[in-house]
């Protein structure tokens, strides 16, 4: 079994989120021996933001490609080949201005690759990347799971479920943790939920 850990937040060692991932990673491999884990660190090894010369490679064009062209068609190729091997991906997201960490989008922007994540047929998009657990790791200041308003503002695990599922995948887990810039209290309790999450993420 493969797993792919990512991280996207900027905050090192004071990230919740990557405190998170770790923790899952680490319950997934107590539970499910000789899992082989690759790691990647979206700030320490940034994708460029999607750019025309990293698209023009995907739109068919195959001839005359510029050094440029070359060089971002080949991370574009190394992300998506990675994320098509895991068998499970665990991803750090963090809640920033109402979405995800720029990082976070650039690597989806390169893995949404027709042909390879997913296609269109006559009966619309069918997604390729069929038969993935993908657990996310989500990190909040405020509370956005408990109201209608709450809901309505966050488009982090919103996207990421929508964007997965365009992927293919029907298997999406959140481990939540909210409430951390609401104090000291709300700080412990959402820690304490986030660590009934892994639970629960690992088991299922």
């Amino acid at each position: 079994m493969k797993l792919l850990h990512i991280d996207s937040a900027i905050t090192g060692d004071n990230s919740a989120s990557r405190k998170l991932t770790q923790q899952i990673v680490n319950a997934w491999t107590a539970k499910h021996a000789g899992t082989e884990v690759t790691y990647l660190d979206l700030v320490a090894q940034a994708p460029n933001h999607l750019t025309m010369a990293a698209m023009t490679p995907r739109t068919g064009q195959t001839d005359g490609l510029t050094a440029e062209q070359v060089a971002e068609n080949a991370v574009s190729e190394q992300l998506v080949s990675q994320f098509l091997a895991a068998d499970v991906v665990v991803i750090g997201a963090p809640f920033y201005n109402f979405s995800i960490p720029t990082q976070l989008k650039a690597w989806i922007d390169r893995i949404a690759q027709p042909g390879r994540t997913f296609r269109y047929t006559a009966n619309g998009p069918e997604g390729l990347a069929k038969g993935k657990t993908v657990i996310i790791a989500s990190s909040r200041g405020g509370m956005y799971s408990t109201s209608e308003a709450g809901q309505a503002m966050e488009h982090q695990e919103s996207y990421l479920k929508v964007v997965m599922g365009f992927f293919g995948v029907t298997d999406v887990r959140f481990v939540r943790a909210e409430g951390l810039g609401m104090g000291p209290d709300a700080v412990a309790a959402a820690f304490e939920s986030a660590a009934n999450d892994v639970k629960a993420a690992v088991a299922a």
